[in-house]
């Protein structure tokens, strides 16, 4: 039976009990019973037309902290890791960093010569460091966090401030960094200010570089942009 015939029977059954002066008859056991049924029915029927709702804890947004294993206040590991990406001086394949996560699941032996995921290390030497990150951190292993800020829903990395805009939250601040322009492409990311290694090995096994970004006047409109300084940024949520 049709949900539009079951009702119409339910109705019908409803109507006949009661007959035709609902306000004067008083209910009965059974009709009240009938009743009860009807309304279970509408609302089940109903159910499945209505928008799940999410209460306002069930909503968040992900974000990646590159140089740190751990969140900002406020904010929950999903997972900590280390940095990774294509060999700086591979032609083909991935152009983006990744945060490997520490606990991986591994896959089987593979012989292909296809090998493009590598660990990345900072590049922060006395002729590269900017004014916030130490030289100490040259040749060493990038840590990053992936983290779920509650409550949120949007995420935006601003390049060129350290401050985030009117309603915005910062989640940190830093520096732009990315590979090397005689290099090949990476992504630009936001690297936190305060950024740590990994561990204490130093090994310059190269992998994934990374490097400070340095604005240059030109297209680049000076000013508001100033030439040959390094670029802040900054992770935002709102």
């Amino acid at each position: 039976m049709s949900p539009f015939s079951f009702t119409t029977v339910i109705v019908a059954l409803v109507v006949s009990t009661y007959g035709n002066d609902c306000t004067k008859y008083n209910l009965t056991p059974s009709d009240q019973s009938l009743i009860d049924m009807m309304k279970h029915y509408l609302h089940t029927s109903r159910k499945a037309d209505c928008p799940e709702t999410h209460s306002h804890q069930d909503i968040g947004v992900t974000y990646v902290r590159w140089g740190k294993k751990t969140c900002p206040e406020k904010s929950d590991i999903v997972y900590t890791g280390q940095v990774g990406g294509n060999y700086y001086g591979n032609k083909g394949g991935g152009s983006n960093y990744l945060c490997l996560p520490s606990d991986p699941e591994n896959g089987e032996a593979y012989s292909y010569a296809n090998d493009e995921l590598y660990g990345a290390e900072y590049e922060i030497d006395s002729k590269t460091k900017t004014s916030g990150l130490p030289t100490s951190l040259y040749d060493k292993e990038v840590p990053c966090s992936v983290c779920r800020r509650k409550g949120k829903v949007s995420v935006l990395m601003i390049p060129g401030r350290k401050s985030c805009y009117n309603g915005w939250h910062s989640e940190y601040n830093g520096f732009l960094m990315s590979e090397h322009k005689t290099y090949n492409n990476k992504d630009f990311i936001c690297m936190d200010g305060h950024a740590k290694p990994f561990d204490s090995r130093s090994s310059g096994e190269n992998g994934a570089l990374l490097y400070p970004v340095r604005a240059k006047c030109g297209s680049l409109r000076c000013p508001p942009y100033k030439d040959n300084t390094e670029v802040l940024c900054t992770v935002c949520t709102k």
